[in-house]
């Protein structure tokens, strides 16, 4: 609540005048509610990465926002006798955007809404959709200084490097006939470890390398210690974030695996991509428009895509890339073409200028 309330003062008070506000998330939904509510000069844009997290509090803490009373109703923030946060700023924001079109369709309905996709369908026509993009200058394998081994498309020696240095530094076997899989990723139930742990023994009994890292919910984290135990030699799992390592998994892994119940933007895919760690994944959210599904007889796409979450296809869509991984020849082809997609931010910032442009009141000078 204060912060919204401190952002809507700095901005009555920042110079050039500010015209726009775009608040993402809930914790910063209230912004729209309150530039309603006092009849403040700004267009406000509400932008949902997670609909799941919705800022839902008992009803007694409405007295702090010092709203008029009106605002705790039905047509308001209140929400089955709560306060909640995202619904507030979806019924008062200018416009609504989410980070990917199948997102965007998955929170219009009952599972993909949690409880919020009445309310979203009523605004429908307000929402739309802007893929994320990826900030190039931190996440590229060309000029990553945070690996042993730059490489791009044309040169995979430094590649190479990277995969050996991995192995190192997790001290897992080095040489493994099969690939090297790899996660970055929170350890919870919506990035599809349900699916997941059930595979590990399958997974590792092969001549293969995997390497986690992110922390989460204590039962899966445990799950993993465990497996790490079992498999010294082929599964390293580390539960504290490491920004240089997670540069290097990326970097040093042939196959990433994204088993997500839910993905709304999918920007772990994107990083994947670029450093040619072609992806195992679900179709959840984001993940249909970053990642083409490998199809042999079009000889077109670079990844391997399951449509059901289970551990049963999540384990066919692993079978099918590592039985491509077996030609190697086919492989570096699949790298170059997965490198050569481009998701920087150029092409989201340009439509959201033109949603910004489009807001009634504002002029050809934004400021944002």
């Amino acid at each position: 609540i204060f912060f919204c309330k401190a952002a809507l003062e700095l901005a009555r008070r920042l110079t050039p005048q500010v015209q726009i506000l775009d608040a993402h998330d809930w914790a910063a939904a209230l912004v729209p509610v309150f530039a309603y509510a006092h009849g403040l000069p700004f267009k406000t844009v509400l932008t949902i990465h997670h609909v799941a997290d919705q800022g839902s509090f008992w009803g007694l803490d409405f007295a702090l926002t010092n709203l008029p009373e009106r605002f705790f109703t039905l047509r308001g923030i209140e929400f089955f006798g709560r306060l909640n946060f995202l619904k507030g700023g979806i019924l008062y924001a200018d416009r609504l955007t989410t980070v990917s079109e199948h997102y965007r369709r998955e929170i219009l309905t009952p599972a993909g809404g949690h409880g919020l996709d009445g309310v979203l369908r009523e605004n429908a026509h307000r929402l739309s959709a802007i893929l994320d993009g990826v900030d190039y200058t931190r996440w590229n394998p060309a000029s990553d200084r945070s690996i042993p081994a730059r490489y791009d498309p044309r040169r995979f020696r430094g590649k190479q490097i990277c995969r050996e240095a991995l192995l190192k530094e997790v001290k897992l076997e080095s040489a493994p006939r099969g690939p090297v899989f790899g996660m970055v990723t929170r350890v919870v139930e919506e990035k599809g470890f349900e699916i997941l742990v059930p595979l590990l023994d399958r997974l590792l009994w092969d001549d293969v390398r995997l390497i986690i890292l992110g922390e989460g919910d204590p039962a899966y984290e445990t799950a993993l210690a465990v497996a790490s135990k079992k498999f010294p030699a082929k599964f390293a799992y580390q539960k504290n974030y490491d920004e240089k390592l997670a540069h290097l998994i990326q970097a040093g892994t042939d196959i990433s695996l994204i088993p997500s119940r839910f993905e709304p933007a999918g920007l772990i895919a994107m990083y994947n991509l670029k450093y040619g760690a072609l992806p195992v994944a679900r179709v959840t959210g984001g993940i249909q428009e970053i990642i083409e599904d490998y199809d042999p007889t079009a000889d077109a796409g670079y990844g391997f895509l399951c449509y059901d979450y289970s551990s049963e296809a999540f384990w066919d869509a692993i079978k099918r890339a590592r039985q491509m991984f077996r030609d190697r020849r086919l492989w570096t082809k699949l790298m170059k073409r997965a490198m050569a997609r481009n998701f920087s931010w150029d092409a989201s910032a340009e439509q959201y200028e033109a949603l910004y442009r489009e807001l009634p009141g504002t002029d050809n000078q934004l400021a944002t």
